[in-house]
């Protein structure tokens, strides 16, 4: 995997649900395409940094010209730095599309601020992953709203040199972490509450977790109890990768979560290993969507198409640090991109819970209880971290 400017940028910080319906070939007030017109010659895009690069960040990487010249459409493109402030942004109807992860997308399709998406208008949706495919994050009652960009996973890591015997579980940051107190590091987001919540659906089969996003207030309260005692243990949580990566070379840190990339980019003396543990991980797979409001909508299909292209999405995905949404995609990376990011590995893909927005209609199916919403997650974080 090649090292570029993209990682100098911030990356992941970072409802009930409503049935849009209706079809129309405007694509205009969340209604579903027909069929493409003539393209408007612009689209405005919002994403996460790296995303969308036009050669600016670096000449050596550049996607969106060979788009802007294969379709007309010029792009225009705003990074944002958690799923917040990416709603915030979205709902002033100046974008045409959003690249989202799932600790927003619900909100989005919720909200009224995305259309469903026609898949016929995208041919390259096609050859996307099957499993990336009709999930809780960017499917609701049966239609499309995002398509994927890519998919990576929340792992831990830890310094071979410290952290004795080698760690198989997360129970080495939720129940052992007094062990390596002070230097022990958790991602800095209320959808962090998910990854206490996996644990205990493995260690605490009382509670009746099946789904980390699908929590009623006991099962909660029972999650914010085990981030309470980690809290005592935490040197410093994180949402800007590149601070982890610097505390791990200094030692600051020792254990914790991790993503693969932050594990490729450490100094060659750190010695550390970064492990999908035996309950599994928290991961996403980010949703590329079209406004309700697009004023472009054309040249936003003709986007979601081209980003799921394989020479695209290569570029794309490698350059941020995931696996890319297509197989198609391995032949166009450097070698070893997709073994790096476990692309395609279905063993370990189904080891993953993908960010969803926690709604009160119970994502696992529960009609007998209310869940808590991703509103109640962000209170139930402030208290975590005091």
């Amino acid at each position: 995997m090649r090292k570029t400017a993209a990682f100098k940028l911030l990356t992941l910080g970072s409802v009930a649900i409503l049935a849009l319906s209706g079809c129309s070939a405007s694509g205009s007030g969340g209604q579903m395409m027909e069929k493409l017109g003539d393209p408007e010659k612009t689209v405005s895009l919002l994403g996460w940094p790296g995303y969308a690069e036009d050669g600016s960040t670096d000449p050596a990487y550049d996607w969106v010209t060979p788009f802007e010249k294969e379709t007309g459409c010029d792009v225009t493109f705003k990074s944002y730095g958690t799923s917040d402030e990416a709603i915030s942004l979205f709902k002033t109807g100046d974008y045409d599309a959003i690249a989202a992860s799932g600790d927003a997308t619900l909100r989005l399709i919720a909200g009224g601020d995305v259309q469903p998406l026609n898949t016929d208008l995208i041919p390259n949706y096609a050859g996307v992953y099957p499993f990336l495919k009709g999930r809780d994050f960017n499917t609701v009652d049966g239609k499309t709203y995002g398509v994927p960009h890519g998919y990576g996973a929340n792992l831990l890591m830890y310094n071979t040199d410290v952290v004795k015997p080698a760690p198989t579980s997360w129970s080495v940051v939720f129940e052992g972490g007094s062990k390596y107190k002070g230097k022990v590091t958790a991602y800095d987001s209320p959808i962090y509450i998910a990854d206490a919540a996996l644990y205990l659906m493995a260690h605490k089969p009382e509670l009746k977790i099946t789904n980390p996003y699908a929590l009623d207030e006991t099962q909660l309260a029972a999650a914010v109890e085990l981030l309470k005692g980690q809290r005592a243990n935490v040197g410093e949580y994180w949402s800007d990768y590149l601070k982890a990566i610097q505390a791990f070379d200094t030692g600051d840190t020792v254990v914790g979560t991790t993503w693969q990339v932050i594990k490729n980019y450490l100094a060659p003396t750190t010695k550390a290993k970064a492990i999908l543990p035996s309950e599994g991980a928290t991961g996403w797979s980010d949703s590329w969507m079209i406004s309700s409001k697009a004023k472009s909508p054309n040249c936003a299909y003709l986007w979601l198409n081209y980003i799921d292209s394989p020479k695209a999405n290569a570029a794309a995905t490698e350059y941020f640090g995931e696996a890319p949404a297509t197989p198609d995609a391995c032949q166009y990376g450097s070698a070893g991109f997709c073994e790096t990011y476990n692309a395609g590995d279905t063993a370990f893909e189904a080891k993953l819970w993908y960010w969803t927005t926690p709604t009160e209609k119970c994502l696992d199916g529960r009609t007998d209880v209310k869940c808590t919403d991703y509103a109640k997650w962000t209170t139930a974080w402030q208290e975590v971290k005091g």
